[in-house]
């Protein structure tokens, strides 16, 4: 019975695990509140998908900006710095990256939105698992 109820438990959190929901975060950059979605709760080691979806002060969705995502991970005893960038692609009101962690620990993630010439930035943390 003791076994059974240790299983019982185990299967449970391993449930909870695969059903977990994903690591969202809502931030202001300007006049612009960004709303960043990873699908992944921790991130990890390889690639997670990021949607961002961009509001304006007025809450019309911004979609005629250039949108850059920077990552990266600050430098240790032994290992320099990783910084990585790519560019965000609009769809569906949203801007979708697709981001290549290396190894576990704390990154940064900054996200650089350039739209009418000027350029308003969010910087998020994320420990990756």
């Amino acid at each position: 019975m003791k076994r059974f109820a240790t299983a019982l438990i185990i299967l449970l959190l391993a449930a909870g695990l695969a059903y977990a929901k994903d690591y969202m975060v809502m931030k202001k950059a300007g006049n612009y509140m960004v709303h960043v979605k990873l699908d992944k709760n921790p991130p990890v080691t390889g690639e997670n998908k990021m949607e961002a979806s961009i509001q304006d002060a007025a809450g019309a969705y911004v979609t005629d900006a250039r949108v850059v995502v920077e990552y990266g991970m600050p430098a240790m005893p032994g290992m320099p710095a990783m910084h990585y960038k790519t560019k965000a692609e609009l769809k569906n009101k949203q801007y979708l990256a697709t981001l290549n962690f290396s190894m576990a620990g704390a990154w940064y993630i900054t996200i650089k939105i350039t739209r009418a010439g000027k350029t308003q930035s969010v910087k998020l943390n994320v420990d990756v698992s």
